[in-house]
């Protein structure tokens, strides 16, 4: 089997197995429903009270140092830049050195952060919690966000990417800074005043939840085609 024939094929059917996962919920049903329900159930309660995030991001964001507001708005965009190139640099790599393992790994991670990106997309306009500088005046919109608050998409897209990359190179000098990453853009969204405490947390847990689900998924698939 050629390679170029192994990447059209394992794509084929890692896009069925996710659309299956998406609409029928097949193969791993009762997880993700559990997933949803611990989201919703957790913090449904906690967007009712909003006075605690309110409180939470005032301390943040108005005692922070502006001076690292240029950092910070740099540490959030640096997803689109992060994003693209690691699973594309592996899948060339995979490409080049007819490595299947790696292929499967990049594809895996791409995955991961397109549907947490959908997602995010999907959850916004479900929940629709407006963004804390339009709630509060005490809050600045320095990096210029739009559309609504609640998850946060750069925190969701953060954590995918370093769980992925975690789970499919298990070492501590791959988990730690990816982690770190992950987090500071999950702090920069607070400190540029575009997400409340609980946006950050919940996106955290949708990017992380789905790349694990997704790396379940792609294991799978590994194991039929070695």
């Amino acid at each position: 089997m050629s390679i170029y024939f192994f990447i059209s094929f394992k794509f084929y059917k890692l896009c069925i197995l996710i659309i299956k996962t998406i609409l029928n919920f097949q193969n791993m049903k009762k997880q993700f429903s559990i997933y949803l329900f611990i989201i919703f159930s957790v913090f449904s309660p906690v967007l009712k009270a909003e006075n605690f995030d309110a409180k939470i991001l005032r301390t943040v964001h108005t005692n922070r140092n502006t001076s690292l507001d240029g950092v910070m708005q740099g540490i959030s965009n640096s997803m689109y830049v992060v994003l693209p190139v690691i699973p594309i640099g592996l899948f060339a790599s995979g490409v080049i050195n007819d490595d299947k393992d790696l292929i499967g790994k990049s594809i895996q991670i791409g995955f991961s952060s397109a549907i947490s990106a959908i997602t995010v997309l999907g959850t916004k306009q479900i929940i629709q919690r407006d963004r804390p500088f339009v709630t509060h005046n005490f809050i600045e919109n320095i990096g210029n966000a739009d559309d609504y608050s609640m998850p946060s998409g750069h925190t969701a897209t953060a954590f995918s990417l370093a769980t992925s990359l975690s789970l499919q190179y298990p070492k501590w000098y791959i988990i730690i800074p990816s982690y770190l990453w992950a987090s500071a853009v999950g702090y920069s969204r607070m400190h540029l005043g575009a997400h409340y405490l609980t946006d950050v947390i919940v996106g955290a847990i949708v990017g992380a939840g789905i790349s694990y689900i997704t790396f379940r998924i792609e294991k799978k698939v590994m194991q039929k085609y070695r």
